[in-house]
């Protein structure tokens, strides 16, 4: 008989309320956020500095592969839903990618072109196959308490974003003090540290994740219901519903293949139509890079997308109900795309903000401040995380003491890595802040405020019950950051290549922007695991981070003419372009938001 539980993770005890399973995969997000980050905060600033020894790129060259390597990032992840699904299931996919993210981390660390590109090419891959995968998983781990959903994506992406803090922590000073090579080498490093202990606890989430052809797979119409006396009818109607759905419909439509091959070639005619307008009407560019980027990807993306978004509308056995939950997910990811657009000049303009217009250097009492800032926010987060790893410790260790082991070295590596960047600053006579630094505070406020949303979700306030105000009131304070930002940036001379402002500006449109943030991407997750027909998730996951693709991309792009903008109508006319468009977003969501509630079918 097999010794493997029907459990959907939980083992015994809990963690502020929540299950171990959660926070294995806190952790092990955690360390490839540390890596995607730490290596995204370095990507522009290294081939604007050096690019493989040879002379720097041009602001437009460097922009466009970081918008063309982003946005790829965030593609792949449609056809790692789909391979999930239909054939790895989510742990193996979740490895595998991890497995080839580490060896893209590893070879970018020896900064040549060709080992540049092979490391971009294998992190977009892996990445596919890791990201939306591991989401799938927290949303199975709740699929018999819905109502606490909100608040287990939220504790998730605190896990997304402590990651993120430490990566672009260590990554961009060791990276800008000690060379780009050590940058991209501790990404890598911690990726593995990720990896392996995913792989040592996996089987804290029983049958859940597992393949289909594995004869313990969970399959959809086992999957655990609610019977929880505090959850509402309406839930449990609901989920029946689609356990109902999950029982009556194959896992695989009788039509797929022939729904493929009409929308792929609809795609792709598509795509040609709009690659030989874009080339008949288009002005010639100036490098290849270039020439991808704005003749060659908008086609594509525009071709494979209503390719891929015609064939899962067109899944006959979508129930109406079911049908109309996927359209609502397709319009969430449709106005997404702006918040991301502009969410993602982050890692481009202003990371060109940051190190040509804003005054880093410190000397007497301002870099006596600094030491003081940085070492507190430094040191406190990772006391908390070492709390938070310290519980886990306590539940799980007797059962998965490798994988405890292994997470347990990876933090002594971070409080070594942390205690030797804070002597080299002490020491110092002079002090400047690294360009990547500020990129720090996205993710230290999502820390701080993460806990206070999460307890707001589940008070349930009437006028923030619906997902489209959350995401509306997202894109609004996402707007106000950028104007915030503009109004710095009034003082820089239209076409001026460097400046001095207040360091002031960036941290607070990076406040604002987490507040934005905080709405949006932990509340979308949610919203995906809820809607999501069972036996589609990870697919439904993949179209959700489709959007991400399209913005990353637009956001390099769009970045990539900050000089010519910014010569018209100065640095900030650029920012309040991203002020405006996402505000304007705002309004057209909550316009159509009823009609999105009534698709929902009483999904809150």
């Amino acid at each position: 008989m097999s010794t493997i539980s029907t459990s959907s993770g939980n083992d015994q005890g809990a963690i502020f309320g929540h299950k171990p399973g959660l926070f294995v995969l806190f952790f092990t997000e955690m360390w490839e956020r540390f890596s995607y980050y730490g290596m995204r905060v370095l990507f522009v600033l290294f081939l604007v500095t050096e690019a493989f020894n040879e002379e720097a790129w041009n602001r437009a060259d460097a922009l466009a592969l970081y918008g063309i390597y982003t946005g790829l990032v965030y593609f792949t992840p449609m056809i790692g839903g789909i391979l999930a699904d239909k054939l790895l299931g989510y742990r193996k996919a979740v490895l595998l990618g991890a497995l080839i993210m580490t060896i893209g981390h590893a070879v970018l660390a020896f900064e040549t072109e060709f080992f540049w590109y092979t490391g971009l090419a294998c992190l977009i891959i892996g990445n596919g196959l890791f990201k939306p995968n591991i989401s799938s998983i927290v949303g199975q781990l709740y699929s018999a308490h819905p109502e606490q959903k909100d608040g287990a994506y939220t504790i998730f992406y605190m896990g997304i974003n402590a990651g993120a803090f430490l990566g672009i922590l260590l990554c961009s000073y060791y990276g800008e003090q000690w060379g780009f090579g050590f940058g991209f080498g501790l990404a890598g490093i911690f990726m593995l540290i990720g990896m392996i202990q995913f792989f040592f606890a996996q089987d804290i989430f029983g049958r859940i994740g597992l393949a289909p052809s594995d004869p313990n797979y969970l399959a959809a119409e086992e999957m655990p219901t609610s019977s929880s006396t505090e959850t509402s009818r309406l839930d449990d109607q609901i989920i029946d519903t689609d356990l109902k759905n999950g029982r009556d419909n194959p896992i695989q439509s009788s039509d797929d293949a022939s729904r493929a091959v009409k929308w792929g070639v609809i795609g792709l005619v598509i795509g040609l139509i709009v690659y030989f307008i874009l080339n008949f009407f288009g002005e010639p560019q100036t490098s290849f890079l270039q020439t991808f980027s704005k003749g060659i990807m908008p086609p594509l993306i525009i071709g494979a997308v209503i390719a891929f978004v015609g064939w899962i509308v067109s899944d006959s056995s979508l129930s109406k109900i079911e049908s109309d939950r996927v359209w609502v997910i397709i319009v969430l990811s449709f106005f997404i795309v702006f918040f991301w657009w502009a969410f993602e000049q982050a890692g481009g303009s202003m990371t060109i903000f940051a190190k040509d217009y804003t005054d880093r250097s410190l000397t007497g009492s301002g870099k006596s401040i600094f030491q003081v800032v940085n070492l507190i926010l430094s040191v406190v987060p990772m006391l908390v995380l070492t709390y938070v790893l310290g519980k886990l410790f306590a539940i799980t260790f007797s059962r998965f003491s490798l994988s405890n082991i292994v997470l347990g070295l990876g933090f002594l590596g971070v409080w070594g890595l942390i205690g030797l960047m804070l002597y080299e600053q002490f020491s110092a006579a002079e002090a400047e802040v690294p360009a990547g630094w500020f990129q720090i505070f996205n993710s230290l406020f999502i820390i701080c405020l993460a806990p206070a949303f999460s307890t707001l979700w589940e008070k349930k306030i009437s006028w923030l019950n619906s997902g489209p105000i959350k995401f509306a009131l997202g894109l609004t304070l996402l707007g106000l950051g950028f104007a915030i930002l503009a109004f710095g940036a009034l003082g820089i001379p239209e076409g001026a290549k460097t400046a001095s402002v207040s360091m002031f500006w960036l941290i607070a449109a990076y406040f604002f922007h987490t507040l934005g943030e905080l709405c949006i991407s932990p509340v979308g997750l949610s919203y995906v695991s809820k809607l999501a027909p069972v036996r589609i998730v990870g697919l439904m996951f993949g179209i959700f981070f489709v959007a991400n693709f399209i913005a990353n991309f637009a956001a390099g792009l769009t970045g990539s003419y900050i000089e010519p903008i910014a010569e018209q109508i100065g640095l900030s006319g650029f920012f309040l372009i991203f002020a405006a468009v996402p505000i304007g977003a705002a309004v057209v969501l909550v316009i159509i938001s009823g009609w999105m509630k009534r698709m929902m079918h009483g999904i809150e």
